[in-house]
């Protein structure tokens, strides 16, 4: 494999190749290395296919035909987790306003009280204060926290978006604001 010679940001694999398919380069690959991104670009749009190459340690399968849009869009998605995924993981704790916000144990206190949020609620609460008093973008959170963009997964995130913001209520200077056709925007006023 050339991937044992040099070093890459992200591979992206078609699943159907000469001498040897996609998914078996993925799995040689995820010996080696488990952080890269791998991306599956591919004919093969079975459900069972794409389970495969999850399964496999793919963080992204995209059909053909595809657009070169969509495509650059998942790259740059996956690259810009994969670069600020090492500084983020360094960041774990959160003050907002008079909330502290404890990503690892997942605790969110408060003067009087304490709620552990559930694995999604933390994620995107990480993110939202990762991002804070700036647009996180809908489709990154999506990408990131589901894995893909779909119309269910996004009526999802509006779930818990909902949720945060009724934890959060308390403090009338955090507030989680609807940015029309961009995302999310959490405000802390000082």
């Amino acid at each position: 494999l050339a991937f044992e010679h040099a070093e890459y940001d992200l591979c992206i694999l078609d699943v159907m190749m000469p001498r040897k398919d996609g998914f078996a380069v993925a799995q040689e690959i995820r010996k080696q290395n488990t952080e890269i991104p791998i991306l599956f670009l591919t004919a093969r749009n079975l459900l069972a296919d794409k389970m495969q190459g999850f399964g496999l340690g793919g963080d992204d399968y995209l059909t053909k035909p595809f657009s070169m849009e969509e495509l650059l869009l998942r790259i740059k998605a996956l690259l810009r987790r994969r670069q600020g995924s090492a500084a983020a993981q360094a960041v774990s704790q959160f003050q907002l306003g008079k909330f502290s916000f404890d990503y690892v144990t997942r605790q969110l206190q408060w003067d009087d009280g304490a709620k552990r949020l559930t694995s999604r609620e933390a994620e995107l609460l990480r993110l939202l204060c990762l991002n804070m008093n700036q647009v996180l973008k809908r489709q990154d959170a999506l990408l990131s926290i589901w894995g893909d963009d779909s119309y269910f997964n996004a009526r999802s995130m509006d779930v818990f978006i909902t949720k945060l913001r009724k934890y959060l209520k308390a403090d009338p200077a955090l507030e989680i604001m609807n940015v029309h056709g961009m995302g999310y925007k959490l405000i802390v006023v000082n």
